[in-house]
């Protein structure tokens, strides 16, 4: 399920964050235009504003625990657990984990990855929600969701600030629902 723009936030805030992100051509490779994020974070009360936004969907499921998919997913992330009252839990890449992890290996619209979690990140049954920036074409949404599923977790859903829908990765991680406060 993807949830219009309109329907997560009012399109004050809408109008606000297109007017704060920044479009960086040809990064982190020719070809792609990066949404920089960084505009947003610095304002306090447009970032208090998202955080309010993207955690409204999910206020009331009981969600115990959310994943930041490394490493703009932690800004968003963390934060959201703590209007939630969850734990947050992050998802990085290989290698920089300091406790025993599982990996999940996944390809983007850019090269090939992993995300790891800590083996003992979520009890068996914990109510999960995946966070990070940008949705492009959904494999590292899918390899969180993996980890979420292999270390027993129930993933609840996915929240995103940006979707970018031309690449159609919200049909990659159907049937769970997916929300996001913009799409292009």
């Amino acid at each position: 399920m993807n949830l219009p723009a309109a329907s997560l936030a009012d399109t004050t805030l809408v109008d606000d964050l297109k007017a704060r992100l920044r479009d960086v051509p040809d990064f982190p490779k020719p070809g792609i235009v990066f949404k920089d994020i960084t505009p947003v974070l610095a304002d306090p009360r447009l970032f208090g504003r998202v955080v309010n936004a993207m955690s409204a969907p999910f206020r009331g499921q009981h969600i115990s625990k959310v994943v930041g998919v490394e490493a703009r997913g932690f800004l968003l992330g963390a934060p959201l657990a703590l209007a939630l009252g969850a734990g947050f839990v992050p998802a990085r890449k290989p290698g920089k984990l300091p406790y025993r992890s599982v990996v999940e290996r996944y390809s983007l619209e850019y090269g090939a990855d992993g995300l790891e979690m800590h083996e003992d990140a979520l009890a068996p049954g914990e109510r999960v929600l995946v966070v990070d920036d940008v949705l492009a074409t959904g494999g590292t949404a899918e390899a969180a969701a993996r980890l979420v599923k292999r270390l027993g977790g129930e993933l609840v859903g996915f929240s995103f600030l940006i979707h970018l829908g031309f690449l159609d990765g919200g049909r990659r991680l159907a049937p769970t629902p997916v929300t996001s406060l913009l799409t292009f």
